[in-house]
């Protein structure tokens, strides 16, 4: 293996550590406690454990957490209202409402609602905003993509003056990744569906960030030798030898990437871990600047 692994696992519990001792602080001073709010909607079993696996950060952390679950069938007055009710709620320094909705629910008012100051999840059209705008900083950028570049400059990867080429273009993942890469003045170019000649276009970046959600499809032939590859992907694979019967992979063919990148992160151990972290380091956040 020629690539250096980023253990992911292992840069995002230095983070927490960080993060519990500043909550420690805060608490000491007697300020209050940071506290999130999540909000779920229908009772996907993915969904549900991506909540629990929040709470019980905020628990590790010493931060507090409540959570509101409404049913599959609730109507968008009823999740506006509890959005509302949590904004005004000054116990509450940070609001995340799990995605994805039940689909008759309109997601962009329900995040427009939430308040920028408690917006710990970045996905507010006024933190996105300021975040494609120069000049300007958002309060919160959504936690993935912050944890992707994190991670690249742990390790030290050079960001100003890069290539860089990020597969995706989602509001989650995609698009946030290529801004925050731009504003490190990383040169930037995003992927997607149709993009032409994907693997030669891969082939020009000194940084790949793969989100385009396809089992293994970027190659090893597609990287640049030295690049660093941050691998968002989470996908699922039969594999006879495992008890589950499955392995999760990513999006990067790890195995023939390895043998050609200079930093590479794995699936699992890479960006998952980062996500949560970067939503405690969030939530912290919202609780200092709505102390001012």
């Amino acid at each position: 293996m020629t690539a250096q692994l980023i253990d992911g696992k292992a840069i995002a519990q230095k983070l927490r550590m960080e993060v519990a001792d500043a909550v420690m602080k805060r608490t000491a001073l007697g300020k209050m406690q940071p506290t999130l709010a999540t909000v779920l909607i229908g009772d996907r079993p993915d969904s549900a454990a991506y909540v629990a696996s929040k709470q019980k950060a905020c628990a590790d952390l010493g931060m507090g957490s409540v959570n509101h679950t409404l049913p599959a069938d609730a109507n968008q007055s009823q999740v506006e209202d509890l959005v509302k009710k949590l904004n005004d709620d000054r116990r509450v320094s940070g609001i995340l409402v799990q995605l994805p909705m039940p689909a008759h629910l309109d997601e962009e008012r329900v995040l427009s609602l939430i308040s920028i100051e408690k917006d710990v999840d970045g996905f507010s059209p006024l933190n996105i905003g300021r975040l494609a705008q120069k000049g300007r900083e958002p309060l919160f950028v959504p936690c993935t993509p912050f944890g992707c570049i994190y991670l690249l400059e742990q390790v030290g990867v050079k960001l100003e003056g890069a290539n860089a080429v990020v597969l995706g273009r989602s509001n989650i993942v995609g698009m946030p990744a290529a801004l925050l890469l731009i504003g490190r003045n990383a040169t930037v170019t995003v992927c997607h569906s149709r993009t032409r000649d994907l693997p030669d276009v891969v082939r020009n970046a000194d940084i790949v960030i793969a989100a385009i959600g396809r089992t293994e499809m970027v190659r090893g032939s597609w990287i640049k030798p030295g690049a660093a590859v941050i691998d968002v992907g989470i996908n699922q694979v039969v594999d006879s030898t495992r008890k589950s019967g499955h392995r999760l992979v990513g999006d990067v063919c790890f195995d023939e990437a390895k043998e050609v990148a200079g930093w590479i992160t794995p699936v699992p151990g890479g960006v998952g871990p980062m996500t949560i972290a970067m939503l405690m380091k969030n939530t912290l956040h919202a609780a200092e600047i709505q102390e001012t």
